[in-house]
């Protein structure tokens, strides 16, 4: 999968509003192990299909274009992108692109435990694990599948394998798990890691969770501090959408994600790509650009560098989740990539 093209510019990837575009999350597969409620119905969603998904080699075009256009981070989600084959090979192909962006992965944990170190050897730098519950019986009810042991196995050689530092993603429900979040931000008291809460996102039509459930940061934080003084830290440079805390006697520190009380468009550095080949310039707007139909059709370099310039003029100066007009997009995050 080596990949020669123009080499890296210093050519900045912008947007209308003054944003750097520097970002960009890859979407591998539309595929899951899980059933999370929240995410997607019990039966699944039909899958796109092999001729529909992205090859890797067009994947690769498309960050080698970023790249050159200033992108210095990459983002492998799904899906779940562990259950794609060849996703190793595919990381070290990303991690030896001109300009060496910084590779890292989402995952929920399933398939970790045999991976960490292979990802880690063909130049993974970081990992985030999806994890919504600690509880053995609540993680089925949640997923619909079993398997919390084998998250937590994978979490230990993602550790092991110095994945780090790493960072996992709590959604908090009211009714369902919020009871839990002091025993997730207990695991930075004891551990190197980055406990993350993530305000919920209804983005995803007919299933079992509303906007109803949302347990919101402020609510987040009250809970926090039970087990604690929260003590802030200071944000440097584009330190992403977390309100960052720690507490006094602790090895990691806590993230607080207010993704609908108090957006963070204004900071917002990314464009997605989604695994059937749409650039998506905003999360939770349904605008996108087909990259796929381009790359068949044998565009040059320079031409998907085009693409990912208009994508990026594309983008919206925020989104308007939790507006009362704020109508749900066709896709859900199962469709998006997370």
């Amino acid at each position: 999968m080596l990949l020669t093209e123009t080499p890296v510019t210093d050519r900045a990837l912008q947007d209308t509003f003054g944003r750097t575009i520097d970002y960009l999350r890859l979407s591998i597969t539309d595929r899951c192990n899980l059933r999370c409620r929240y995410c997607m119905p019990e039966e699944g969603v039909d899958s796109v299909g092999h001729g529909g998904i992205l090859s890797y080699e067009e994947l690769l075009r498309i960050a080698a274009a970023a790249v050159r256009l200033g992108v210095r981070k990459i983002r492998v989600t799904g899906g779940e992108p562990l259950v794609r084959k060849g996703v190793v090979e595919f990381i070290a192909a990303l991690a030896a692109l001109p300009g060496q962006p910084e590779i890292v992965l989402t995952t929920n944990g399933l398939l970790l435990a045999e991976l960490a170190a292979p990802l880690k050897a063909a130049g993974l730098a970081r990992i985030n694990v999806s994890l919504d519950t600690l509880r053995p019986e609540r993680f089925v009810e949640i997923t619909r599948r079993s398997g919390l042991e084998r998250v937590l196995a994978g979490i230990a050689a993602a550790e092991g394998a110095e994945l780090a530092p790493m960072k996992i993603n709590m959604v908090p429900l009211k009714g369902v798990n919020a009871d839990e979040i002091v025993d997730f931000a207990r695991l930075t008291r004891e551990h190197p890691w980055e406990v993350r809460f993530i305000e919920f996102m209804p983005v995803s039509t007919g299933l079992d969770y509303s906007a109803d459930e949302r347990f919101p940061a402020e609510a987040i934080l009250s809970e926090l501090a039970r087990l604690g003084e929260l003590l802030p830290i200071p944000r440097r440079g584009p330190a992403g959408p977390a309100r960052l805390f720690r507490y006094a006697d602790g090895l990691g520190r806590i993230g607080v994600i207010p993704a609908v009380s108090q957006h963070f468009c204004g900071d917002c550095n990314r464009l997605r790509i989604t695994a059937d080949g749409r650039i998506r310039p905003c999360l939770l707007s349904s605008d996108e650009i087909d990259i796929r139909e381009a790359l068949r059709l044998g565009v040059d370099g320079t031409e998907l560098e085009g693409l990912l310039r208009a994508a990026a003029v594309a983008k919206p100066k925020g989104h308007r989740l939790g507006e009362a007009d704020y109508r749900e997009g066709e896709r859900g995050m199962e469709r998006i990539g997370g």
